[in-house]
């Protein structure tokens, strides 16, 4: 069967020929013909076996000489043009599906936007490069609009690695039968968040749950964030007995991110928020946070967040075993400067099991879907 590397040059090729040589021909005769004049006549027949078989540039010359030979004096030039597009589109369609053979698709992951999503789509570039190189597949970074995206990205298959929090990831893994945790970072199984407030809510650092609360100002980060809303949350209510809606004042606050969050406390729109406690130092490591101006007032208990989830796809995709191949790729990368996506210091295995209490509390404070 004839490639379909022949038939991309055939197919753009053949009206071009068949259009110059026509022209060539009228330029030389003096016009249009205006009579038939007699031809050696080429069957569609013959058409179609000659492109099938051509076994070479010059054969494939040959055969357009002949067909403009046959055509001159008959049809005008679009005509003969249309025509010979669409024999070779009809050909070349049975030659591209003839042996079932197509292009294996990309890899496609997507990451939790709990920081600048420019930024992230910035590191995630060279990570997704690596992963290509490592793997010798195609690797595509999809930039998710907020975490539900994220997890609605992965159900539908669009993407088939995400880069998670602890409850979109139960979310995601809980939605696709056979997902599962492969990586983490090893911190992640003792993460922990921040309360934090404005200096001038009058509020103290404290080793307890902190008091005095009550009608102050409150958000969250993103409503499906582990460390900007669901476990900050559980420790709220067992550590007060009370609904966030029934101790701050309302409206309670959702900024989206744990950036976004930083910077409603530390403007005074918000007197106090909690937030991702990595985010946070770094950012005040970076000179973007006033330490004076924003203060930690509490530390939760630790608790299992970020993790990557592999689809069960993956070794549909790319044969049986694809996926424990990704986990060794992902546990051996030891370059600061892609690890800095995450950003995590280095990663290790993770298993669903590790992230059954993020389960029982989603379940409980009704978050897992």
């Amino acid at each position: 069967m004839v490639s379909l590397k022949r038939w991309s040059w055939c197919l753009v090729c053949t009206p071009l020929l068949v259009g110059a040589d026509y022209l060539r021909w009228t330029r030389r005769t003096g016009g249009f013909p205006t009579r038939r004049q007699p031809r050696e006549r080429v069957p569609g027949s013959a058409v179609l076996v000659a492109i099938q078989e051509g076994s070479g540039m010059r054969q494939w010359l040959q055969w357009c000489g002949a067909v403009t030979g046959w055509c001159r004096g008959r049809v005008l030039v679009p005509v003969i043009a249309v025509v010979t597009l669409m024999a070779a589109l009809m050909v070349a369609c049975g030659a591209s599906g003839g042996d079932g053979s197509q292009a294996t698709p990309p890899l496609k992951f997507t990451a939790i936007p709990d920081q600048n999503s420019t930024e992230l789509e910035e590191k995630f570039q060279p990570f997704a490069a690596h992963l290509g190189e490592a793997l010798g597949v195609d690797v595509e970074y999809l930039p998710a609009r907020d975490y539900q995206a994220a997890v609605e990205m992965f159900k539908n298959g669009d993407s088939q690695l995400a880069w998670f929090g602890g409850l979109t990831g139960v979310q995601a893994r809980h939605a696709v039968p056979g997902a599962r945790a492969i990586a983490q970072g090893a911190s992640d199984l003792e993460f922990y968040s921040y309360f934090i407030a404005h200096r001038d809510a009058g509020l103290e650092p404290s080793s307890a749950f902190p008091e005095g609360l009550a009608g102050l100002r409150f958000t969250f980060g993103s409503q499906s964030s582990t460390s900007g809303r669901l476990m900050p949350e559980y420790f709220l209510r067992r550590s007060t007995g009370q609904a966030p809606e029934e101790l701050f004042a309302e409206p309670i606050g959702f900024s989206g991110s744990h950036d976004r969050t930083v910077e409603l406390v530390e403007s005074g729109q918000y007197d106090i928020g909690v937030v991702n406690y990595r985010v946070f130092d770094q950012r005040v490591k970076a000179g973007q946070t006033d330490a004076e101006v924003v203060q930690i007032i509490w530390q939760t208990p630790p608790y299992a967040d970020y993790n990557w989830t592999a689809h069960p796809a993956l070794d549909e995709m790319f044969g049986a075993g694809f996926v424990d191949r990704l986990q060794g790729v992902l546990t051996a990368i030891d370059d600061p400067a892609l690890l800095a996506a995450l950003p995590r210091d280095r990663l290790i295995d993770a298993s669903d099991e590790e992230y059954e209490g993020i389960r029982t509390v989603a379940e409980q404070l009704d978050m897992l879907r």
